[in-house]
């Protein structure tokens, strides 16, 4: 085995394992600031000095709520290297027709079925709106709770480095599904992007026709507050690069989103059940996403040593091998726990996106951990599954947010509203409380408005 380190290590029984797990938390983190070499350069270029990301992005949005499309196509010009207008910003009901024309019928079939095998899933998850009743003092009290779908739904897909109609199926379906009607779908102006037949033909495919030609932060902030040819959305979904995920979490509070998400991740949590080659293909596959972390804990010794000469055959004969094997050196790490009870806690302690229980009986696992996005059982179910063909949204939370975040939902496009209706019967046998509460508050307006109706 060469002495060359393809992905650090981390052994728990030594004395620096903490110091080591905490810099591979810390990186993964939504604060890690992971960026493309190429993202850094096109900063200098741009800007002419070293800008956080962060400064990056709160320059490129205050512009384009300053000054709307021009910013916007501006910007595109400067970073993407395209001009486009307000006329080609869009992509026209003729190209996404000629999209579907020139696709592969097996492509669009595959598509109809993981489009039902979505929908299936995101039906079931839907929420039942309810309806409580009390009989109270003689009258009558009846609560209930509404779901009605957003208006307006933006969907960030990316193509920068690959094409994603993937992401076109796992965030429109389910907006779809919850019953949104007007979905923008914005998407870098790239082959692999918004000048891709594919991407286009599977837009057109599922029912989305809104569809732009732009990405980045600036197209997050033309789906946030409007611009000429682009309605301002409610919500913003959908995955990205760090410049992305900073523009939407800098244009919340004027939009709702769905999380702040980060580089692809997977922790492989393996037994002496798991076999190397799946164990090593499964963090290639979210590693090659560039950047992408892939990381194993096992309490198995043996293991860790195989996984990485299967990564070794395996890198070489991938396209994007390279790439791949960059992710794993910087934000990779094969980890030694142990026990098991010690591999769950480290498990919970990273929070993953994708968690791959690579064990003959995972069951038993699966009820230690509490923080994953998904979670993938056996070891014939690799994370390609829920990318691209299962059901649930691979739209997921990244950087340890699973603590407290969710993968997108058909749920996640509905408005929630409570409702309340009492008579006069049941308000005269609740005033005493609503009184005692409203002077322990020193509210008195509360008292009045209950007291003024049952003079």
């Amino acid at each position: 085995m060469s002495s060359e380190i393809l992905i650090p290590r981390i052994d728990c029984r030594q004395s620096d394992a903490s110091e080591l797990f905490r810099q591979l938390r810390q990186k993964l983190s939504p604060r890690g600031d992971v960026v493309s070499e190429s993202g850094r350069q096109r900063t200098l270029e741009l800007f002419g000095e070293a800008l956080s990301p962060r400064d990056v992005v709160k320059r490129i949005c205050e512009d384009v709520r300053r000054e709307g499309l021009g910013a916007v196509l501006e910007y595109t010009r400067k970073l993407d290297r395209v001009e486009l207008t307000l006329d080609s910003m869009r992509v026209t009901d003729a190209e996404l027709r000629s999209a579907v024309r020139q696709a592969d019928p097996v492509l669009l079939q595959t598509v109809r079925r993981i489009r039902e095998n979505i929908s299936e899933f995101q039906r079931a998850v839907l929420p039942a709106d309810a309806r409580v009743e009390r009989r109270l003092g003689g009258g009558g009290v009846i609560l209930r709770q509404r779901h009605l779908p957003m208006r307006r739904v933006g969907i960030c897909v990316p193509g920068g480095a690959a094409a994603y109609p993937s992401t076109v199926l796992m965030t429109a379906v389910p907006a779809l599904t919850a019953g949104v009607r007007e979905i923008a779908v914005v998407v870098p102006p790239t082959a692999w992007g918004g000048y891709n037949s594919d991407l286009l033909a599977v837009c057109h495919e599922i029912g989305v026709t809104e569809v732009y030609r732009i990405g980045g932060a600036q197209a997050v902030a033309a789906l946030a507050y409007g611009v000429e040819g682009i309605v301002r959305v409610d919500k913003i979904v959908g995955p990205g690069n760090l410049f992305v995920a900073l523009a939407k979490q800098h244009v919340f509070g004027d939009v709702d989103i769905d999380s702040i998400a980060g580089p692809s991740e997977v922790i492989v949590l393996a037994d002496a059940t798991a076999r190397a080659d799946f164990v090593a293909a499964d963090l290639i596959s979210q590693a090659e996403h560039s950047p992408g972390s892939g990381v194993l804990i096992t309490w198995h010794e043996p293991l860790l040593d195989a996984v990485e000469d299967a990564l070794r055959g395996q890198l070489g004969e991938l396209d994007r091998g390279g790439l791949a094997a960059q992710s794993l050196r910087d934000y990779g790490a094969l980890i030694l726990a142990r026990d098991a009870a010690e591999a769950a806690t480290l498990t919970d302690e990273l929070a993953p996106e994708h968690l791959h229980i690579s064990m003959d009986d995972p069951e038993p696992m699966l009820s230690q951990i509490q923080n994953a996005g998904a979670i993938f059982l056996g070891h014939y179910t690799p994370v390609a599954l829920g990318d691209y063909i299962a059901g649930p949204s691979h739209v997921l939370p990244t950087g340890g947010t699973a603590r407290f975040a969710n993968g997108l939902a058909s749920a996640d496009f509905l408005k929630r509203s409570s409702i309340i209706q009492y008579d006069r019967l049941s308000l005269e046998a609740e005033a005493d409380g609503v009184r005692l509460m409203a002077a322990k508050e020193g509210l008195t307006a509360h008292s009045a408005s209950v007291d003024i109706r049952l003079r």
